[in-house]
């Protein structure tokens, strides 16, 4: 049976997904105790809490890289996509607008974390260190980003639920940047590759 966590309200697609993502609990003051509910009050799934936060960040990322990098970077060229995009004067990639929602979300809240990791990763700090990631990273490559991985580990004396979702080369700039970089292991990807894997951590109670 799957172990539940407790909402505050009933909510539903990607409203529940927003309010869950800010930490918002909209029942009155007495009734509520945080985020997750009171012991009297239905929950949802650990997998379904992971998969509406991965909807909204997989949306968001997907749009950023299709309406914005895709189409003023690669297709008019008015302005170009860069690691270095302040030195630059130019839009930050992708998985830099990701990495910098994943510090503002954990600057502001400690129930769930995210981040993009990577068995082929540019940048070597974004490789698995635990055993669930490289499990989590290695199944979604296999499956080609077809299922998600679902775990429970160990870290710092707190047990946490954690789900890896597939990052998929949804344009050609994602392709074309990781397989140009003097620094990727890997320079064969294609687009809708699995390229990573978005890893997303909430504690256990």
């Amino acid at each position: 049976m799957r172990k539940k966590l407790k909402l505050a309200a009933a909510c539903t697609g990607l409203a529940c997904a927003g309010a869950l993502a800010v930490g918002i609990a909209t029942a009155p003051a007495p009734a509520q105790a945080g985020l997750f509910g009171s012991d009297d009050k239905a929950g949802v799934s650990y997998e379904t809490f992971t998969d509406m936060l991965h909807l909204v960040m997989a949306t968001d990322r997907a749009i950023y890289t299709k309406k914005v990098v895709a189409r003023l970077a690669a297709k008019e060229k008015v302005i170009k996509a860069s690691e270095h995009f302040e030195d630059d004067k130019a839009l930050p990639l992708p998985a830099q607008m990701f990495r910098f929602g994943a510090e503002t979300v954990a600057s502001k809240t400690d129930k769930f974390s995210y981040q993009l990791l990577s068995l082929w990763p540019i940048n070597k700090q974004n490789g698995p260190r635990t055993d669930v990631e490289k499990k989590g990273l290695a199944f979604i490559a296999e499956n080609k980003g077809e299922k998600p991985f679902y775990g429970e580990e160990e870290l710092g004396g707190t047990k946490y639920f954690t789900a890896v979702y597939a990052d998929v080369a949804v344009a050609g700039p994602c392709v074309t940047c990781h397989n140009a970089h003097k620094d990727s292991p890997r320079t064969d990807f294609k687009l809708g590759e699995v390229m990573g894997g978005v890893v997303i951590r909430v504690p256990m109670k």
